[in-house]
């Protein structure tokens, strides 16, 4: 197996509610924005491997699963000593807590005895204090370290909460209240091993640790039995060109990796929106996630649509920014979080989730799954009501936005920094903010409503949202498009102004259709310009605006999601060549970050620098920049079904680099086809 991560950098293993960011010898040392995290809060905050009382050495991380790593060190050689004979081998797998084994070998010809120590502490600090490096010291704790174990419980947590630390193979020799230690004698040629679980602990009882063996193989962990148990449900995806190959079987893991479950409806697991930082429930980046994965798997848009359903708002809440109707934009379960949730579990302060919701729901009826997600229209309902009474702010057919009060997020679109929503010259939009792409999905919710009426025989109820979604397109393209420059506003602001900043959101509107056809030709070629396009993806910001910056969130990098959805509005709108383009750079992207698309990358200019050049602090894996490739692979395939009308629409246009394609087990309804594709031909096989 070739290097996962070299020597210096962070090693981030995650599996739904918990997540592990270390060093690359598997330590987790003070100073460091990591840790062992468990459903937002920091479980572990410090763990180290000592030997002989020194730190070791990183020498290798060797590639499992997302969820399961090898990290290979050795000893620290003490000044003016020879090296030593000793390598260190550890193996670890993250799910509800950790799992690890440690292995010693002795590669010299006498017996090696050491002592073996692991550093644990905890803060039990919450994630957002962790990432903005706001952590403190800890508070008062209870430890106990009876029977072999080490437990500590803190003080202010009056939910029972905690972390137990245990070793199940080879008897401790002390257990001190921040540490555990083992005294190991290593034969030649030989090799002793310590196997611990690092176990959350809620009601003040410790959870199952969710692993079989701690020798046993990663496969046969429940991490390891869930994903493998997706990957033989979901669709397959096949292709003799290498690097995409490679980037969907990454994807494939990642995806799998980002479900969350709840344990009263384990056969419908959601997904979260990424590692190691957004670990949890998000409105719109689960919607897309989910829409963007309906090639492999329609079951994580059912579970998300549920999950967001039972939390969608019902009262009018300034705090949480809930209202009725309203779909929320992020779950957290850590006590006293700062920032956005402001101490609350469920935030609502997005603009967009709401349309997306329905969105989805009605692609799903597409896609033949009506029966399973008919009983969700009523929220439907609900969501479109929560766009008329509270998303039209001012009555004039736009969704607009602004915080409830100074605890919430300025921008409530996906570009949600401060600084995002602005005019070309660099002045800042007034809220309330109408987004172009926020009447984009408004505009794609009121046309998969009427999808579902059609199918569901209300044909009343069809023609009243057909007649909105044309009266919206008609009120967006006079009110965004500017006249004299020819392209799409990045919004409105309060006076109803037109923020002039040529911007990619406008690839959201090619992707819903809202765009009228005399405007398209001209906004494909916006998006294909050396202004937005640097040859492996859009910018956010083009370089002709003020704010322009390569380096920076929202305004000048590149997001894949972003990208994905501008490839699937450009085939739309049948501009083929420029699809092909953008869907090329794109996957030459994934191909130069071996395979796993990271949340977003600087927006240097591909003839400037021969690779893609990261952005510090991208969350890797993410789930929207996993779920790219897949929705660039959707949409150069022209696959488009049409439950219950014509089953099956594929018109594909693979660039002749990718060769052959061949999908199976791709589900319509209670279907399954398989699918092979070359160029501009298709075949489509019926399985069951």
């Amino acid at each position: 197996m070739s290097s996962w991560n070299t020597p210096g950098e962070l090693v981030t293993l995650v599996e739904g509610a918990s997540f592990c960011i270390t060093t690359s010898s598997g330590d987790i040392v003070p100073g460091l924005a990591g840790g062992l995290f468990f459903r937002d809060a920091r479980l572990i905050s410090r763990w180290e491997l000592h030997i002989d009382g020194q730190r070791t050495e990183a020498l290798s991380v060797q590639p499992t699963d997302p969820f399961a790593g090898v990290f290979i060190c050795r000893p620290h050689p003490r000044p003016g000593q020879p090296e030593g004979t000793l390598a260190a081998v550890r193996r670890r797998l993250v799910s509800q807590g950790m799992c690890e084994e440690i292995t010693l070998h002795n590669y010299g010809s006498e017996r090696a005895a050491v002592t073996v120590t692991i550093i644990a502490e905890s803060d039990f600090a919450d994630l957002f204090s962790v990432k903005e490096g706001r952590a403190g010291a800890p508070g008062p704790q209870r430890v106990d370290t009876r029977d072999g174990e080490l437990a500590i419980w803190p003080e202010s947590r009056a939910d029972g909460a905690g972390v137990v630390v245990r070793s199940d193979c080879g008897d401790p020799v002390l257990v001190a209240p921040n540490s555990i230690t083992f005294q190991a004698v290593v034969e030649p040629r030989g090799q002793w091993h310590v196997c611990l679980d690092v176990v959350p602990a809620t009601d003040g009882e410790p959870l199952p640790p969710e692993r079989l063996d701690c020798r046993a193989p990663v496969e046969h962990s429940t991490a390891g039995v869930r994903l493998s148990a997706w990957r033989e449900g979901a669709a397959r995806i096949r292709t003799s060109h290498p690097p995409l190959a490679r980037t969907l079987q990454r994807t494939a893991a990642d995806l799998g990796s980002l479900r969350i479950f709840d344990p009263r409806r384990p056969d419908l697991p959601a997904v979260a929106a990424g590692a190691p930082w957004y670990m949890t429930l998000f409105g719109r980046d689960s919607l897309l996630t989910s829409w963007m994965a309906l090639l492999v798997d329609p079951q994580l848009a059912i579970g998300t649509l549920h999950v967001l359903a039972e939390l969608q708002g019902t009262t009018v809440d300034p705090l949480s920014e809930e209202e009725p109707g309203r779909i929320l934009h992020e779950v957290r379960h850590g006590v006293g979080l700062g920032g956005p949730v402001a101490g609350r579990s469920v935030y609502y302060g997005t603009a967009d989730a709401t349309g997306l919701f329905v969105m989805l729901l009605g692609e799903l009826y597409r896609w033949g799954h009506g029966d399973a997600v008919r009983h969700l229209v009523p929220h439907a309902d609900r969501a479109l009501a929560w766009i008329a009474e509270y998303g039209d702010r001012d009555g004039d057919g736009f969704v607009e936005y602004r915080r409830a009060t100074d605890k919430g997020l300025l921008n409530q679109g996906w570009k949600d920094s401060w600084d995002s929503i602005s005019f070309a010259g660099g002045r800042l939009a007034d809220p309330p903010i109408a987004l172009c792409e926020v009447q984009a999905y408004t505009y794609g919710a009121y046309l998969a409503r009427a999808d579902i009426a059609t199918a569901d025989g209300d044909p009343v109820t069809a023609e009243g949202y057909t007649s909105a979604a044309r009266d919206l397109k008609r009120a967006f393209n006079d009110a965004f498009w500017i006249d004299g420059q020819d392209y799409l506003a990045l919004a409105l602001d309060g006076d109803k102004r037109q923020a002039d900043a040529l911007a990619s959101n406008a690839g959201h509107c090619l992707w819903t259709g809202i765009l009228d056809e005399d405007k398209a030709e001209r906004m494909a070629g916006l998006l294909l310009s050396p202004e937005l396009f640097t040859g492996w993806g859009l910018r956010t910001l083009s370089t002709s605006a003020a704010r322009y910056n390569p380096v920076s969130y929202h305004n000048g990098s590149v997001w894949p999601h972003d990208t994905a959805i501008a490839v699937a509005g450009l085939i739309r709108y049948g501009f083929t060549g420029h699809a092909q383009r953008l869907g090329s750079g794109l996957l030459d992207a994934a191909a130069a970050y071996g395979g796993r698309l990271p949340e977003l990358f600087c927006g240097f200019d591909r003839k400037e620098f021969a690779a893609p050049v990261s952005y510090p602090s991208s969350c890797s894996p993410q789930a929207w920049a996993s779920a790219a490739p897949l929705l660039v692979v959707r949409s150069l395939l022209g696959f488009c079904p049409a439950v219950p009308g014509p089953e099956v629409v594929v018109r594909p246009a693979l660039m002749p680099e990718i060769g052959a394609l061949r999908v199976d087990g791709l589900r319509i309804g209670q279907r399954r086809i398989n699918l092979v594709a070359d160029g501009a031909t298709v075949r489509v096989e019926r399985v069951t």
